[in-house]
């Protein structure tokens, strides 16, 4: 009986070990497969992110070669030493500086009164009781199916009547009439529980102060969200501020640096150079707010 007890466990061991055996073996034929999927996988990824770099690379490559580099056969990629008079020239024998500042100055402008004023939009069409308020949405969601060639002529018709064209008003006012930016704002704080504010109007909160103090520290994240869609949109604006002003010393980037090219021949590498010098601003702005907004999301996560 004893011989019988102690030979139980050592025939489980047995009928385990061949278990453990398959177990391994197939764990070490996965390591390869995994390693090989893995591999391809950083390929393609490498493959694709050189294909959408390469575009930015030639501007780049293409800003710092004199017009003979640029159309030399058989082409060089990469001009050793580099070749720095197109942006010598762009910065002092064209007016791309004072476009620089009045682009930074609408844009800045735009943005700061835009994420002020559609989150106070947004906080009134989701969490305040109106007469009307679902009709303002449909209306702005009607606004957005509108494209903005039709509003065009009116617009242009109204900011000459106020006497605004040539001016920054009429560069920076018409923009905050974009209905996208209440949407987006609605929607998050849609998203954001009614608990809070009844707490905080029975402690006697107005409803300024649930928005100031409750609803904007909640909506940081949207907000960043919502000031980069802006930022980049108005810095690449071009339609209105080429309708709107007319004066060299008020033009944006994209008008100005379009204008070069109409005024004469093509100097190519010239602007490339004002592409590259052109972007810059936007991608620091982009990357800026694109570490707030992870580090913002990192630390909700964690709460």
């Amino acid at each position: 009986m004893a011989a019988a007890v102690a030979e139980a466990p050592a025939a489980g061991r047995k009928a385990k070990r061949p278990r453990d055996e398959m177990t391994r073996q197939t764990a070490e034929w996965e390591r390869p497969q995994s390693r090989l999927a893995a591999t391809l996988t950083h390929l393609v990824l490498i493959v694709i992110s050189l294909i959408l770099v390469s575009p930015f690379f030639y501007v780049i490559a293409a800003s710092l070669k004199d017009s003979g580099s640029l159309f030399s056969y058989p082409p060089t990629w990469v001009e050793l030493p580099p070749y720095w008079g197109n942006y010598t020239k762009l910065l002092f024998d064209s007016n791309f500086l004072r476009w620089l500042l009045n682009t930074a100055i609408v844009t800045l402008s735009v943005t700061g009164l835009k994420v002020i004023i559609d989150s106070m939009a947004g906080f009134a069409l989701a969490k305040l009781p109106f007469t009307g308020r679902k009709l303002v949405f449909w209306l702005l969601i009607a606004l957005l199916m509108v494209p903005f060639a039709v509003v065009l002529i009116p617009l242009w018709t109204i900011c000459h009547g106020l006497g605004i064209l040539n001016t920054y008003f009429a560069l920076i006012l018409p923009p905050l009439a974009n209905p996208l930016g209440p949407f987006l704002m609605r929607q998050y704080i849609l998203g954001l529980p009614t608990e809070l504010e009844n707490a905080a109007r029975l402690d006697g909160l107005s409803e300024f102060g649930i928005y100031r103090k409750i609803i904007m520290p909640l909506i940081k994240p949207g907000l960043v969200v919502l000031a980069i869609v802006i930022f980049t949109g108005q810095w690449v604006s071009f339609l209105w501020p080429l309708v709107a002003v007319s004066s060299d010393n008020l033009q944006l980037l994209t008008v100005g640096v379009a204008a070069m090219r109409a005024k004469g021949a093509v100097d190519y590498g010239l602007w490339s150079a004002a592409g590259v010098m052109s972007l810059v601003p936007m991608a620091i702005f982009f990357f800026i707010l694109q570490k707030q907004f992870l580090g913002r999301s990192m630390a909700g996560a964690l709460k």
